[in-house]
């Protein structure tokens, strides 16, 4: 597995990417590789659901911290709290949404600690962690851990959709891709699950682009062409493998 880059090919064509990352990131990503001039296949693997949540009137929190933009349509009535990203993707659709004090960790989880930890008062009011569904909780121990009072709060939740659309089994088996693009090690593993019954010889000219190593292992098990993983954990440096 490496951070090369790859520009897919079939019979001297750029061949399809596929999307597997939920909506509504799908269809930007999708623009994102149009304007690269690849044409893509939208087929998230996995489905986010917002969940009922109570959360604390913003006039009783320091912050909110989010690790995912999933979070952030749970957040629009405290848009006047500071909010600390894992992402600089992240950060940009908070500031979308109308917060307006946003700072980004630019990498990942212990990044966005290290933030807090900058930026937080461990003795002012809580902090809230949004989250999905049974993630984060590294996060809030390691607050806890440094003297922080954290609120941790469930907002949405995922669920794996429960095949692959035959469209995208066909462009395997008629051998008419050439990339697959994996945002997260839930998509990678839900995709593993879905493509049972591919043939083998279906990724023979197939390149596996992950955006981190965690990812990449869990696509370990088919015989891609090949595994890249990108630089960083974020869609220009997954983007980037296509250049």
């Amino acid at each position: 597995m490496t951070a090369a880059s790859v520009s897919p090919q079939l019979n001297g064509e750029r061949a399809l990417v596929l999307v597997t990352r939920p909506q509504p990131g799908a269809t930007e990503t999708a623009r994102r590789l149009a304007a690269m001039g690849y044409e893509s296949v939208v087929a998230p693997v996995i489905e986010v659901t917002a969940l009922p949540a109570r959360l604390p009137r913003p006039e009783k929190l320091q912050a909110v911290l989010v690790t995912s933009g999933n979070a952030l349509p749970a957040l629009t009535g405290h848009t006047a709290l500071p909010l600390l990203a894992v992402g600089d993707a992240t950060a940009a659709k908070a500031r979308a949404i109308g917060f307006t004090n946003v700072q980004s960790a630019g990498r990942d989880a212990e990044a966005l600690a290290a933030l807090v930890a900058r930026n937080c008062d461990p003795a002012g009011l809580p902090l809230l962690v949004a989250s999905q569904r049974g993630q984060a909780r590294p996060l809030t121990r390691a607050l806890r851990a440094a003297g922080f009072t954290v609120v941790h709060r469930h907002v949405y939740a995922v669920q794996p959709v429960t095949a692959l659309p035959e469209p995208v089994r066909a462009a395997f088996t008629e051998g008419r891709l050439g990339a697959v693009l994996f945002f997260s090690p839930a998509t990678a593993r839900t995709f593993v699950t879905l493509a049972a019954g591919l043939p083998s010889a279906a990724f023979a000219r197939v390149e596996s682009l992950a955006i981190s190593k965690t990812a990449a292992a869990a696509l370990a098990s088919l015989p891609w062409q090949r595994i890249r993983v990108a630089s960083a954990p974020n869609q220009d440096q997954l983007l980037g493998l296509l250049s």
